[in-house]
């Protein structure tokens, strides 16, 4: 109760403030179970992507586990996701993960020379982290996510931290489980490199001075996109007739966009097949996200040893669409 009524309390934010924040990348939703639900996934969290969406998550997971996750982001940029869960029994369990962005060379321009310099550069964004979760009880779980971030353009870079903290409780009423994350806490973020070296006379208006004196261009430090996530899930068939049906709920409130909700759902037939849809982004201001579906295959390998496969379709309005696929292992 007191989560949600600080939830609550949170969601008062009026302006947007959109594009003030660095790493963007951070808030690019992982893996295509979660996508084709809507991104309704802080109280469900019980895969390998759980590194991302609620840390506790993790502690859920029953057996090693492997999963990469791929798309072609906006723009023809390329995210991937990586990440591998290793329970260790009572002392608990951990993750690591990994994500990068990555996209095609592009040519220099400058302000003489609009149309191209002939120098071709590139740009490469990551981030690294490992996670520790445990289950304090048979019904409440919680995870803490470390992470090392890095943004490259041309010859300049910005690096920073930052953690995560998420909680995972099952009320063990009809299924209902409440979850909550905070993701991104950490340092500020600012460009170096050589990029920022100029040549410039300190004082132009006495005669004499060399104007090939060495000096750097100073910019901004950003935050890093602060999120705090609450949501509920419920399983609302519990496996009667071999069937499962998930639906769930998350609001949001970031520190560089307005408020919203994510909605979703996941029918599970023989514990192999998944159909899932969702809506994100409801109630925000000016988003060009909308509904999302996907697909699931459970496939046994051999032993313990199953191979899941996922497809989401994200509907980005004028921007066009997301498709993302997922590959994972769990032994």
């Amino acid at each position: 109760m007191i989560l949600l009524l600080s939830g609550a309390a949170l969601f008062g934010q009026k302006v947007s403030k959109a594009g003030t924040t660095a790493a963007g990348f951070l808030n690019v939703d992982v893996g295509a179970r979660a996508v084709g639900m809507g991104g309704a996934f802080v109280a469900v969290a019980e895969d390998a992507t759980a590194i991302y969406w609620n840390p506790a998550g993790v502690a859920r997971i029953p057996g090693p586990e492997a999963l990469f996750s791929h798309s072609r982001w906006l723009a023809d940029i390329a995210f991937n996701f990586a990440a591998f869960i290793l329970p260790l029994g009572n002392f608990g369990t951990l993750g690591a993960g990994a994500t990068f962005v990555s996209m095609d060379e592009m040519e220099r321009t400058t302000i003489l020379q609009p149309e191209g310099t002939g120098e071709r550069f590139t740009a490469g964004i990551y981030s690294v982290g490992l996670c520790y979760a445990r289950n304090l009880t048979d019904r409440f779980s919680i995870g803490f996510h470390f992470k090392f971030i890095s943004e490259r353009i041309y010859n300049s870079t910005a690096r920073g931290a930052a953690f995560d903290i998420g909680t995972l409780f099952d009320t063990q009423l009809y299924g209902l489980k409440i979850g909550m994350s905070i993701s991104n806490y950490g340092t500020k973020m600012q460009l170096q490199g050589r990029d920022l070296l100029i040549q410039t006379d300190i004082d132009p208006l006495t005669a004499g001075n060399s104007n090939t004196i060495n000096a750097n261009l100073q910019t901004d430090a950003y935050e890093l996109p602060l999120i705090f996530r609450v949501g509920l899930s419920m399983d609302v068939l519990k496996g009667a007739g071999d069937s499962n049906l998930i639906l769930s709920l998350d609001a949001l409130h970031p520190n560089d966009d307005m408020e919203s909700v994510n909605i979703g759902g996941e029918y599970v037939f023989h514990k192999a097949y998944a159909l899932r849809a969702g809506y994100k982004s409801l109630f925000a201001r000016d988003s060009e996200e909308g509904v999302s579906f996907g697909a699931g295959l459970r496939y046994r390998v051999g032993g313990t040893v199953f191979l899941n496969i996922d497809y989401a379709y994200h509907d980005f309005g004028v921007l066009k669409d997301v498709q993302k696929f997922s590959v994972g292992l769990r032994f």
